[in-house]
């Protein structure tokens, strides 16, 4: 049985219930997901735990603050991991955590 994972990356004025797609292989099926903020990011990742996911990625745009709440907010039923810089190309050099707290 395939692992069924998400990576949930940050970008501004998106719909998480139509920006996502999902790649099948044999050993995972991963769906990438964006979010327009940590709060709607934090719904998101409790929607994908009761979908199956067992484990969550986020992008580098989510600082120190905005994976502990995706932790916070999945409370142990998914593994949290993250992607990991300083500031992200992404997010005009930034943290996530300095635009969405």
């Amino acid at each position: 049985m395939a692992l069924k994972a998400a990576f949930i990356f940050l970008a501004p004025g998106v719909d998480p219930d139509k920006d996502r797609q999902t790649v099948m292989t044999p050993q995972v099926e991963l769906t990438a997901v964006a979010a327009g903020s940590y709060k709607e990011a934090q719904a998101l990742a409790v929607n994908l735990v009761e979908e199956g996911i067992e484990a969550i990625e986020l992008c580098g745009g989510f600082g120190n603050t905005g994976a502990a709440l995706i932790a916070e907010a999945v409370a142990g039923k998914a593994a949290v991991g993250v992607v990991r810089f300083d500031g992200h190309p992404g997010l005009e050099g930034k943290s996530g955590d300095m635009l969405f707290k």
